[in-house]
């Protein structure tokens, strides 16, 4: 075994309460809110005219460039009008109201199957492209754009990430107990797709069911995936731990995978991407655990994109009373939520209700080291924290604050309850924006 990244923390797993609930399908929603920004780039331009009747599959956005991702109607039902909604990341989106008329009807051009030995390399990126699939470990940059890295770029080692290190989260731990040969069948077309010779699967040991299930599929179906078992520590399932962790391959600073010759992709991403290749359906559905010590009855749900939290909610017994926030992701990475108004996105694995979170009044910082020790990419938080709370981007620049993986980490093992972390956050935004209104001046 290759030696362990650096860093990290071992926060509680608190996986319990869903590990062992078996996927079932969401209730249908009366309607939803499909958003034309589920993915890093540019938003999708509609397609589709109010009351207009739309079906399943078909396509209501049309991506804009080639980082972008249409997206589809994910019920069959009558456009109602674009409204807004409110991202995770604070913002106003704008999404499509579909009102579900019930017959789950599919489009014609969503439902075409296809031999997948007959598929080349192209094919396989413009049917993911068509699909409107993105990272949905969270990252949801458009997948297509990953499967076309530039001639330069060889790329030979494909890393499945099964790690799913944050606590509560278990939807892709059940996606590989229960859909192991659909993603290995997706991982084979990736690797097609970019020329890559081995196919490596990082699992986590908090996750026997899903290496027993991900192994037995390995030997049936002789795709000679490799399966690599993972000692249980946050943040593994980070691009650059992942590889180092199973590799020993570092990736450089400002650097993507593709510069060591990697693709890591999530397992639900390579289960859509099987989905699309094999029978042409489009993105139009995808596991969420919802969980939590505020739901009465946690589960992991195939909810269709666009369905309102509220509605999911509801299903699972959430206790409004008792919750103290309400969290988009896992407990680490996750963006809390002020309210129900929000649908479920391409990239959003978790929605989970917290019954206890303490308000801490933050001190200055005590020069420990904790954060440093703590920080799987060697940075200095507690720098970078004080360069944030001050504003002083010039100083956040040079100690490297684009590099922040933002996993938490830092704020987690903080004895001064700093959140370091948001500063850091707030850092790298302010700094992007300036960029792109530089670069627009141009």
């Amino acid at each position: 075994m290759k030696e362990l990244f650096r860093g990290g923390c071992h926060p509680p797993e608190k996986k319990d309460a869903t590990a062992d609930s078996p996927l079932r399908p969401a209730k249908a929603p009366p309607f939803v809110a499909v958003s034309f920004s589920q993915h890093i780039g540019k938003p999708s331009s509609p397609l589709v005219k109010i009351g207009e009747r739309v079906l399943r599959g078909q396509k209501i956005a049309e991506s804009q460039g080639f980082v972008s991702a249409p997206a589809h109607a994910s019920v069959s039902g009558v456009a109602k009008g674009v409204v807004q909604l409110r991202h995770p990341l604070g913002f106003l989106v704008d999404a499509l109201k579909i009102e579900n008329d019930g017959k789950d009807e599919w489009h014609p051009d969503a439902v075409i199957e296809h031999d997948l030995d007959q598929l080349a390399a192209g094919d396989i990126r413009k049917l993911v492209q068509e699909a409107g699939i993105v990272g949905m470990g969270g990252a949801t940059f458009p997948t297509h754009v990953k499967l076309s890295p530039p001639k330069d770029k060889s790329i030979d080692v494909l890393v499945l990430n099964g790690a799913e290190c944050e606590p509560y989260l278990t939807a892709d731990d059940r996606l590989m107990i229960e859909h192991p040969r659909e993603i290995l069948r997706g991982a084979a077309l990736f690797a097609k797709a970019v020329g890559a010779s081995r196919i490596v699967a990082g699992i986590e040991n908090n996750k026997p069911g899903a290496r027993q299930a991900m192994l037995e599929a390995a030997r049936e179906l002789g795709c000679g995936v490799e399966i690599f078992p993972l000692p249980v520590k946050y943040p593994q399932g980070a691009e650059k731990q992942l590889i180092y962790s199973i590799l020993g391959r570092t990736v450089p600073s400002g650097g993507l995978p593709m510069d060591v010759g990697v693709l890591v992709h999530n397992m639900a991403s390579l289960y859509a991407g099987y989905d699309a290749c094999r029978f042409g359906h489009p993105l139009t559905e995808r596991v969420v655990t919802v969980t939590g010590p505020g739901m009465g009855n946690p589960a992991n749900l195939w909810v269709r994109i666009g369905t309102m939290a509220s509605h999911l909610l509801e299903e699972c017994g959430f206790d409004a009373g008792a919750t103290k926030k309400l969290v988009v992701g896992g407990p680490m990475m996750g963006m809390p939520m002020r309210d129900l108004e929000w649908a479920t996105s391409k990239g959003g694995n978790g929605i989970l209700a917290l019954t206890d979170p303490v308000a801490y009044e933050h001190g200055p910082c005590i020069r420990c080291g904790r954060c440093i020790e703590a920080c799987p990419l060697g940075l200095l938080p507690c720098a970078l924290s004080n360069y944030g709370e001050a504003g002083l981007l010039a100083e956040s620049i040079e100690a490297n604050a684009l590099d922040c993986i933002e996993c938490g980490c830092c704020s987690y093992v903080c004895p001064s309850k700093r959140p370091i972390v948001q500063w850091v956050r707030m850092e790298k935004a302010e700094i992007n924006r300036l960029r792109q209104l530089a670069a627009a001046k141009k």
